[in-house]
């Protein structure tokens, strides 16, 4: 058994959520369900499938990024196609969306597990059937932890944007570590600081300002925008995204993880905004397993292209279990 699954082998209790109260709308459409992590709290998520049934294909789970304003509403075009034709799910990573806001400390473990007991209920109701899975940016390197401690979970993996390959080597750091700053984040948590540093991030036009970088143009998401800013409000909003500021979310270890993936890989970036560097892809050559695909985009091609995606992710699928 590999290092951190035991301690990932969770009691899990689920639920059907009523409306929600609170001021944050829901970010997706379908039912939004809850599970209990053991030394956490609870963890959303929404699901959806056509009235007729999945048809198929497997279960298809969606993983949001990791910013300051991060939330499901990121797999919006994917989970609106997809909710008419497949079981689908979208995950609230710990920290984020309507899943418990705690002050404790948040790792590449914490959200690891997570995916660990979504994918556990998933595969528990709907009879042990493996799934198949999408993570965007810095979610990639949480997703291929997951495959790599349960590669029976997953048929195929799709890494959208991922991280840890701007430079022209992979990361192969120690196993589960991460590259968190204590002092940074003790200095970001001093009480003042805290609400100053976030709630500067979260201002609307700065949040405008960071989606114009990811899309790499002016022709941003109006919905995503509204959203992003929506989802920084609700009390503890700020925990989770001040421990990625402090640098506890990156792994020292995504390059290792990368290359130890057993399952069909996907991976695909654009060519504009922030998220182009991709020289650590050489580093992969070897492994017969990837497939890399290039979107003249920003780093989220699936809003700005979505037909043109899903008709290229759906071509691999294919192409994959034909082998």
């Amino acid at each position: 058994m590999r290092p951190g699954v035991a301690r990932a082998t969770l009691a899990v209790r689920t639920m059907t959520v009523p409306a929600p109260r609170a001021a944050l709308p829901p970010a997706l459409p379908g039912r939004r369900r809850t599970l209990e992590l053991r030394g956490f709290g609870s963890v959303s998520w929404y699901e959806d499938e056509p009235a007729t049934g999945a048809g198929p294909s497997p279960p298809l789970l969606l993983v949001h990024s990791i910013n300051a304003a991060a939330s499901a509403y990121e797999m919006m075009p994917l989970y609106a196609h997809y909710r008419r034709v497949r079981a689908v799910y979208a995950i609230d990573l710990p920290g984020y969306g309507f899943s418990a806001r705690p002050d404790r400390r948040y790792d590449p473990r914490l959200m690891t597990d997570a995916l660990h007991a979504l994918v556990a209920e998933i595969r528990r109701e709907r009879g042990g059937e493996p799934v198949e899975a999408l993570a965007l940016s810095l979610s990639t390197e949480f997703l291929a932890r997951a495959a790599v401690e349960r590669p029976a979970d997953y048929r195929g993996l799709a890494l959208v944007s991922p991280t840890g390959f701007g430079g022209a080597q992979l990361r192969e750091g120690p196993a589960g570590g991460h590259y968190g700053r204590p002092g940074v984040l003790e200095f970001l948590r001093a009480l003042g600081l805290r609400r100053a540093v976030f709630g500067l991030l979260t201002r609307r036009n700065v949040i405008r300002y960071f989606l114009k970088r990811t899309f790499g143009s002016e022709s941003i998401d109006p919905g995503l925008l509204d959203y992003d800013f929506l989802t920084t409000r609700p009390p503890g909003a700020e925990y989770a995204p001040l421990h990625f500021l402090s640098g506890f979310l990156f792994s020292r270890d995504s390059g290792t993880l990368y290359r130890s993936l057993a399952a069909p890989v996907w991976l695909v970036h654009g060519e504009r905004g922030d998220f182009v560097r991709y020289r650590g892809l050489a580093a992969l050559a070897d492994r017969r397993n990837f497939s890399v695909d290039v979107f003249p985009t920003g780093a989220l091609p699936y809003f700005e292209r979505p037909q043109e995606f899903i008709d290229r992710y759906d071509a691999w699928r294919s192409a994959t279990r034909a082998h």
